[in-house]
């Protein structure tokens, strides 16, 4: 069948004509720093909500990975 000069072209609803990015992804957003938490190298900040908590006569600092979330209990 062929189309006639005078119709309009219509886009198409196929999904071959969806276009996808082919530009790499960024190395901050590739790995997310989840590589780092993988390897042991954690960044631990300090959580302030947990409530304050005394064993052995030492303060129980709890910190936690902002990354991965992984937690670690410190006696100071």
């Amino acid at each position: 069948m062929r189309r006639s000069l005078n119709q309009p072209i219509t886009p198409s609803k196929d999904p071959m004509s969806n276009i996808i990015p082919f530009k790499r992804p960024a190395k901050k957003t590739q790995g997310a720093g989840n590589t780092l938490c993988r390897s042991g190298f954690h960044r631990f900040e300090i959580d302030h909500s947990v409530p304050f908590n005394v064993v052995k006569g030492k303060l129980v600092t709890i910190e936690r990975c902002v990354r991965c979330g992984k937690t670690r209990h410190e006696l100071r």
